[in-house]
């Protein structure tokens, strides 16, 4: 039996032209994973400028998040501690509401691959209504209400959260319970995990 090693593993995935036709930018993978990662960042999908810096979550959607995890962009880009790996690698296209969902190659293809070599993961966030889907064993019929039974998911490792793209200010604004009273809760979490 071969041992898969993490580096090789990342390599074979920037190298990835699975679904190359059906994206308008092209492939550029953007990821990141060490086999020491604590917390784990499970989101949809880069967008353009993630698309074009190859840095995952450099974006307002990143710095809210990292806003809601009160670390800075240091600690966020360590990868040592954190590994971030979306749903879809590659930028989508465009839809008539936003960017189109993630394609599907890459969890079915990757994803159990990469979780097999991230032994030291303590939460993983599930950011969106396609990580949750995916991962959350079970779906409480609306991303609101996945984040507000966070608290059920947590012995199994997750936290459920809203996508934190400025496209969702009106959804934090309606639910000011999120920000009030699960960011720190997240941020307690957090801290423990990353020792900050």
């Amino acid at each position: 039996m071969v041992i898969e090693k993490l580096p090789a593993l990342l390599e074979e995935i920037r190298a990835c032209r699975l679904c190359e036709e059906q994206l308008p930018l092209g492939p550029n993978p953007v990821l990141a994973a060490a086999e020491s990662a604590r917390l784990l960042i499970i989101g949809q999908a880069p967008g353009t400028k993630v698309h074009a810096t190859g840095i995952p979550w450099d974006d307002p959607s990143g710095d809210r998040l990292r806003n809601w995890l009160s670390i800075d962009r240091g600690t966020f880009y360590d990868e040592s501690q954190i590994a971030i790996i979306p749903m879809g690698f590659c930028y989508p296209g465009r839809g008539k509401g936003g960017d189109l969902p993630p394609r599907p190659e890459c969890a079915a293809t990757w994803h159990q691959r990469l979780l097999a070599q991230l032994p030291n993961l303590q939460l993983t966030l599930l950011v969106g209504q396609y990580a949750q889907r995916h991962y959350l064993p079970h779906w409480y019929g609306s991303i609101t209400e996945n984040v507000r039974h966070y608290r059920d998911v947590m012995p199994a490792g997750y936290f459920p959260l809203p996508h934190p793209s400025p496209r969702n200010t009106l959804w934090l604004r309606r639910r000011p319970w999120f920000e009030q009273e699960m960011v720190p809760e997240l941020q307690q979490h957090v801290k423990k995990i990353l020792k900050v």
